[in-house]
This record gives structure tokens, sequence and C-alpha cells, in this order.
């Protein structure tokens, strides 16, 4: 059973990286979803794919890689907020991830966002992680 949904999100990503896999399957929720779909929205993956089981359903990410120097797209996921220790801020207080080069991905009550859009909305929330 994992305690931190999103961590092990999160790691399976930094995982198959490192390991230069084209292709990583994560098992699905809701939450999971969305934050596929931004990391789709802002080029971080090249696309992905929800496939549904039995059970819970799957996500294919493929992942991006630069086509000379063979690098991930994606340099660091970063857990922010964790269970042991929620991590808050309201729109004024989101910081700048790489200056400005990367994404804070939120969880406010008008859904999962990046930083950006939080701070248009006028909305603070959960900062889940940072992407750059």
């Amino acid at each position: 059973m994992v305690t931190d949904p999103i961590a092990d999100f999160l790691t399976r990503i930094r995982n198959a990286q490192m390991a230069n896999h084209r292709i990583v399957d994560i098992p699905a929720s809701n939450l999971k979803k969305r934050i596929t779909e931004i990391l789709y929205e802002k080029g971080y993956i090249l696309k992905y794919k929800f496939e549904d089981d039995s059970k819970q359903g799957v996500i294919k990410i493929a992942l991006k890689y630069d086509p000379d120097t063979k690098q991930p797209a994606i340099q660091s996921l970063e857990r922010i907020s964790r269970p042991g220790l929620r991590t808050y801020a309201k729109p004024a207080e989101f910081k700048r991830v790489k200056n400005g080069l990367g994404i804070a991905i939120v969880s406010t009550s008008k859904g999962v966002m990046t930083d950006k859009e939080a701070k248009t909305q006028n909305v603070g929330g959960e900062v889940l992680c940072y992407v750059y």
C-alpha cells in the first residue's frame, strides 16, 4: 500500500527517466490524471493515455527527451507538500520555480492547476510539487 500516491507518481517518472524508458505505467486516480494533463499542456511529456482495467485504471505516459542530447525534458520533480507536512500558499506567496522557467502544481478549491493559473484566478491552495 502506498501512503503518498503523488510521491509515488513522481518517483515512477523520475526512475523511468533515469533508466531511459520511453513509456511509464502509473496506477490512475483523478488527481494523477489532472497532474498528467498539466505536464502535457506545459510540454514536459510527449503524450499520455488513460486505460481502464477492472480495478482503478492505468496512466501510460510517453516521456519526452531532447533528440540531440538524449536528456529528459523534466530535469527535476520535487514533492513539496507531503502527508507529514502539508504546505499551503496564498496567491501572493507562490515562489517562482527556477526563476520562472518551471511550474508549481497547486491543488486549489477550483481544481488542480499551475501556480500561474492560480495567481490569475486569485486562489491559493496546497503546493503539490515543483517541475522544471
